[in-house]
């Protein structure tokens, strides 16, 4: 298996961060494609001459057609401290979104409840009370507007599973490229939806740290590499 370059953000002795490039999965799962923990444990290996396994932890992950800021613990105590601060929603997450749309609001405060089915791998917008459903909470503000399209800063306040593309979906203004969720345009392995700048307190300095991840060409212009769905009894399915 052919293991990518690594584009390194920021590392130290504690954390590896990496600018996860669109289509490649965070983990493993039953495909087998080669993930970013391959791909960082392959970095450190070459780059501290390390035979055999090498540490990293996962304390978060990035849809696999969403790309940017992905971040690894280095040892197990920043692995531990970092869940924590993800797990209680303290650390800070800006994604630079490219929806199909419009609206007049310039920023916006969205809360709803999530469900996910774990068999289609699609979550859904319910009831507050619906057993299982959680609430979820982001914002976002309107960065640029084109004819039928916005560029948003979003900031999700809460962790959910596919929590952003879901949210603006259920206000019509569904991500690029998100067929899932109902996008009318698409492009192979690729959604517009970028992870630019995470600030996290870091494991041991207890300083705060951001990491920045330029919005790529493709997205900062206009998403126009995304044709139209051919297939557009596919969308809302797989």
């Amino acid at each position: 298996m052919q293991i990518p370059e690594a584009d390194v953000l920021y590392e130290d002795n504690h954390l590896l961060a990496f600018n996860k490039p669109a289509g490649i999965l965070s983990m493993g799962d039953d495909t087998g494609d080669v993930t970013m923990v391959e791909i960082a444990a392959d970095y450190l290996r070459r780059k501290y001459n390390k035979p055999g396994n090498v540490f990293v932890g996962v304390v978060h992950r990035l849809d696999r057609p969403v790309s940017g800021v992905l971040l690894f613990a280095r040892t197990s105590k920043a692995a531990s401290r970092l869940s924590d601060q993800f797990r209680r929603d303290v650390v800070k997450k800006t994604y630079r979104a490219v929806v199909s749309g419009s609206t007049s609001a310039r920023h916006a405060e969205l809360v709803d409840w999530l469900l996910k089915n774990h068999q289609t791998n699609v979550v859904s917008v319910v009831r507050e009370g619906t057993p299982g459903a959680q609430r979820c909470v982001l914002k976002y503000t309107v960065v640029k507007r084109e004819q039928n399209r916005l560029h948003l800063d979003v900031e999700p306040i809460t962790g959910r599973s596919h929590q952003i593309r879901v949210q603006l979906a259920n206000r019509k203004l569904p991500i690029i490229g998100d067929v899932k969720y109902g996008s009318p345009q698409r492009q192979p392995g690729r959604i517009a939806l970028h992870a630019r700048e995470l600030t996290i307190q870091h494991p041991t300095t207890r300083e705060p740290l951001r990491i920045e991840c330029p919005v790529p060409d493709d997205l900062a212009a206009s998403a126009t590499s995304f044709q139209d769905d051919p297939n557009p009894e596919t969308r809302g399915g797989k």
